[in-house]
C-alpha cells in the first residue's frame, strides 16, 4: 500500500524540481493525469498550475474538467481542440486509415501544444506516465512520453489508483476503464490484451499461480517495446 509518506515525498520532490517555475499539464480525464494534477497543485499551489484540455474533435472532456475543477484551477484551464491539426497532418502523411499512426499523430500534436504553451509561460511540462506503461512500452515516443517532469513515473498503475484513493479524488477516476482516447472505443487493457493488475504482478515478479500464457504475453510486450527505452542509439 502507498503511504501518505510517499505522497508527501512526491509533493516535496515536485517543489524542489519546479522551484519558482510554473507548470503546464495535459489533463485527459484519466486517473494518471488526475493524480499528477492533484499532486502538482498540492506542491505548487493553484496559481502556478495551468491545465490544458486537448480534445480531438467532439471527444468528451467532462471528466478532465471535473478533476480540474476539483483542484480549483478551472479558471486557469486552456482548451485547444487538436482535431484540425491532427487531421491535416494525418491527411498529409496518408495516415487516416491507420488507427495506430493517427493515434501517434494525436499524441504528438498534444506534445507540440504543451511545449509551446510551456515556452510561452516560462513553465515546465508535467508528464503523466506511470511505471507500468513505461516498462510495457505503452506510450508514444515524443508524444505522451514527452515531458520535463514525471511525478508518478515511480508508481505502478495499481499504485496510482491507491494514491487516487488517498487523495480522495472523485470515484469516477477509480472505476472508469483506462483509455488513451486515441480512437472510438479504445481502452488500454483491450489493446494490451491483459489487465493492469495482471501486468503489475508480472512486472513486480509476483507470478505465483498466474497463467503461464498470460505471463508470457506481458513479458512479450515488455520485450517487443524494450527498444523505446534505449533509443536513440548514440555513437560515442
Amino acid at each position: 500500500m502507498i503511504s501518505q509518506v510517499k505522497i508527501n515525498e512526491i509533493v516535496m520532490w515536485l517543489r524542489k524540481i519546479y522551484g519558482d517555475k510554473p507548470a503546464v499539464i495535459a489533463v485527459s480525464g484519466g486517473v494518471d493525469s488526475a493524480v499528477a494534477l492533484t499532486l502538482l497543485v498540492k506542491a505548487l499551489g493553484k496559481e502556478k498550475v495551468t491545465p490544458l484540455c486537448l480534445p480531438y474533435g467532439t471527444q468528451d472532456m467532462t471528466d478532465a474538467k471535473l478533476i480540474i475543477e476539483f483542484n480549483g484551477v478551472l479558471g486557469r484551464m486552456i482548451t485547444i481542440n487538436i482535431g484540425e491539426m491532427t487531421d491535416a497532418t494525418a491527411n498529409l502523411l496518408q495516415a487516416e486509415e491507420s488507427s495506430v499512426r493517427k493515434g501517434n499523430i494525436m499524441a504528438r500534436s498534444r506534445m507540440i501544444i504543451l511545449f509551446d504553451t510551456a515556452k510561452r509561460l516560462g513553465a515546465l511540462v508535467c508528464g503523466t506516465e506511470n511505471k507500468s506503461e513505461h516498462h510495457l512500452g505503452y506510450f508514444t515516443r515524443f508524444g505522451d512520453s514527452a515531458s520535463d517532469v514525471e511525478p508518478i513515473s515511480g508508481l505502478y498503475k495499481t499504485e496510482v489508483w491507491e494514491v487516487a484513493k488517498a487523495l480522495k479524488i472523485p470515484e469516477i477516476f477509480l472505476t472508469k476503464e483506462p483509455s488513451a482516447g486515441l480512437w472510438t472505443g479504445q481502452t488500454d487493457e483491450n489493446e494490451m490484451g491483459f489487465s493492469y493488475q495482471d501486468a503489475d504482478r508480472v512486472l513486480t515478479g509476483d507470478i505465483e499461480g498466474m497463467d503461464s500464457d498470460l505471463v508470457a504475453r506481458v513479458n512479450g510486450m515488455v520485450e517487443k517495446n524494450r527498444f523505446k527505452l534505449v533509443v536513440p542509439y548514440m555513437m560515442e
